[in-house]
């Protein structure tokens, strides 16, 4: 029997959707911890934020690297407020959204009764991270670059030449062979060894054209969080009328510093699209030379062409002979109706291998899901 109240539906609803916030920022929040702040919860004040604070700080987080990770989902997932830094011993002086009133049941703990509102806020957020990016306010885009700090993308992986031990993997002559001799001639036991994993180069291609503006700093906040998880093995490069390398821009810990510095070495910031000739400079330049064999090409654009698109699908079909996996991701993809008319998408669809949007958060935590299974 647990002791304490039984929290009520919505309130571990709410706790449920807060761990998923803390998974996506790299935070464990493992089901038995979980469980373990519903227990604090329901025997908590959970008007108090302070109460709730703690309850899923004691519960939720594994180790001293999950405090700060902590705190940012915590404040981000329940007010929309930044926690003030350094981080003091007490909770981040934030307070629960007005959006999200939490109202007491009655002393008798009775499940019967109205259970506090926490899933508001939660709702709200969620429909945040449905809507389109260049439909959001000054303060839901401030909002949603507190999202981007939390994303962390998973990164697909590939088989090493290098072995090693293992029970599932195949049989090791030789060290089955040696193993027999110290023994006395006799094969007792089977010595497996599998290929290890490593990290697949990503490269992104991101389109900051003057029909692209709207949404040229959401993907350049999901390229700088995607360089931020594996700085060695992500590329990032901008497209319009040139190309620009900005990758060592990205590698900046504070993405608001990132943006700034690769907007200073952007030439063509809202310019033309010559989609055609730039690809054609980056498989010259970079992917011919190794940049993209067998990584995974992320293609960020609405498919407007201004040059010529037979260049455009020459173009394609040689990057994916290099590529392991070609994504194209459109924003506008995501909307009612939206069919890749554009001579642009014409020419690039057939050497596209997966064709998705890019037009709100949910839509970059699905792109990070295809990146990964590519």
């Amino acid at each position: 029997m647990r002791d304490g109240p039984r929290p009520a539906r919505d309130v571990v609803d709410t706790v449920l959707g807060f761990a998923r916030t803390l998974r996506h920022a790299g935070v464990g929040a493992s089901p038995d911890r979980v469980e373990a702040m519903l227990a604090a919860v329901g025997a908590l004040d959970v008007l108090d934020p302070r109460a709730v604070y703690w309850a899923g700080r004691l519960t939720l987080c594994g180790g001293p690297d999950d405090l700060d990770r902590y705190d940012a989902a915590f404040a981000v997932y329940f007010s929309g407020q930044r926690p003030r830094a350094p981080r003091q011993s007490g909770p981040p002086e934030v307070q629960l959204a007005t959006s999200a009133p939490l109202e007491q049941g009655n002393e008798d703990g009775d499940d019967a009764t109205e259970a506090p509102d926490l899933a508001v806020q939660a709702s709200a957020e969620e429909v945040l991270r449905q809507r389109d990016v260049a439909e959001l306010t000054p303060a839901e885009r401030e909002h949603l670059r507190r999202l981007f700090a939390l994303l962390v993308p998973a990164t697909p992986m590939r088989p090493s030449r290098r072995r090693r031990p293992n029970s599932n993997g195949s049989v090791h002559q030789a060290r089955t062979v040696r193993r027999a001799l110290r023994s006395g001639g006799e094969v007792t036991r089977l010595v497996h060894h599998r290929r290890r994993a490593r990290p697949r180069r990503v490269v992104l291609l991101v389109d900051v054209s003057g029909s692209m503006t709207p949404y040229a700093d959401a993907l350049l906040r999901f390229a700088h969080a995607a360089v931020r998880a594996r700085p060695s093995s992500t590329e990032v490069f901008t497209i319009g009328t040139r190309l620009t390398r900005v990758t060592r821009e990205m590698r900046l810990r504070d993405a608001d510093r990132a943006l700034a510095a690769s907007g200073s070495a952007i030439p063509d910031w809202s310019g033309g699209t010559r989609l055609g000739e730039v690809l054609k400079a980056f498989l010259d330049r970079w992917g011919q030379r190794g940049t993209a064999r067998g990584a995974v090409i992320v293609l960020c654009s609405d498919g407007w062409e201004r040059g010529r698109t037979d260049l455009l699908a020459e173009q394609m079909v040689r990057l994916r002979r290099l590529a392991h996996a070609v994504v194209w991701v459109n924003p506008h993809k995501g909307r009612s109706g939206y069919e890749p008319l554009t001579g642009g998408m014409q020419a690039a669809l057939p050497s596209v291998d997966h064709f998705v949007s890019g037009h709100s958060m949910a839509a970059f935590e699905e792109l990070t899901g295809v990146i990964q299974r590519a």
